[in-house]
């Protein structure tokens, strides 16, 4: 099992939130273009997988489509082979599955990927992951906010390096419909010995706190940090963390 002292990887260099993207420049969050521009640019590529009807891992943020595609709807309620024809809005750009993803990497730089989920208690997108990850050949992290996938991940691949995403408030209206005793327990990692993460990946507006001071400083853990857009931004993080999830500039 990777040892937290053997993340130096993970570390070494800034992580581009959701691919190196510029909307105005017709570069979009999660699609291929802003993925080939981190590369490029020798950045650490942070990513996130949404289940498609069919099993498979694909890469987009939000559990639908209507927000940054030119279709409406579940992206769980679409066939892998159809999501990859969706139309990113204002570019010619394409939903990619994760293992086209891992097949455009590489290995050329770090990657981070947040499985996401929706606090149901369902893993097949997580095992699908962990398939996927134990056949890619370079520096790659898994991580959520959901503690179910990571401890699957802990019991099931303790090989594959895995996270925990966190905050310390959890009010975002996509969170609503998680109960307040469970997100009080997110923020204070109760789920620790289940999920055991190798790191943590905590929003930057709440650093420091109790628990990613602990986590550096007695556990020896690194913690990156989500999401780095202004100088006081960085400053903080320079302060707080192992490194940056960065966008809208070039770190």
């Amino acid at each position: 099992m990777p040892a937290p002292h053997d993340l130096g990887w993970l570390t070494a260099r800034p992580i581009a939130h959701r691919g190196l993207h510029d909307a105005a420049a017709g570069v979009i969050e999660n699609c291929p273009a802003a993925f080939s521009a981190a590369v490029a640019g020798n950045y650490a590529i942070e990513c996130d997988v949404q289940p498609s009807a069919d099993g498979e891992a694909v890469v987009f943020h939000d559990h639908t489509l209507d927000r940054l595609t030119v279709e409406t709807g579940r992206v769980d309620a679409r066939p892998a082979e159809v999501l990859k024809a969706v139309r990113f809005k204002a570019t010619a750009e394409h939903m990619l599955t994760l293992p086209e993803l891992f097949d455009l990497v590489a290995g050329k730089v770090p990657l981070v990927v947040e499985i996401k989920s929706e606090f149901d208690g369902k893993l097949g997108l997580t095992r699908r992951v962990a398939e996927l990850a134990a056949a890619y050949r370079g520096p790659l992290a898994l991580m959520s906010f959901d503690p179910a996938p990571i401890a699957w991940l802990k019991d099931n691949a303790p090989g594959l390096v895995r996270g925990i995403v966190a905050e310390s408030d959890y009010q975002r209206p996509h969170l609503t419909a998680v109960e307040r005793d469970v997100k009080r327990d997110l923020a204070a990692l109760t789920h620790f010995p289940a999920t055991d993460p190798h790191f943590l990946s905590w929003k930057i507006a709440d650093m420091p706190n109790a628990a990613t001071v602990l986590f550096r400083s007695a556990l020896k853990r690194p913690v990156i940090c989500w999401t780095v857009r202004s100088d006081d931004d960085r400053l903080n993080a320079g302060r707080h963390a192992d490194q940056v999830t960065f966008e809208g500039y070039r770190a």
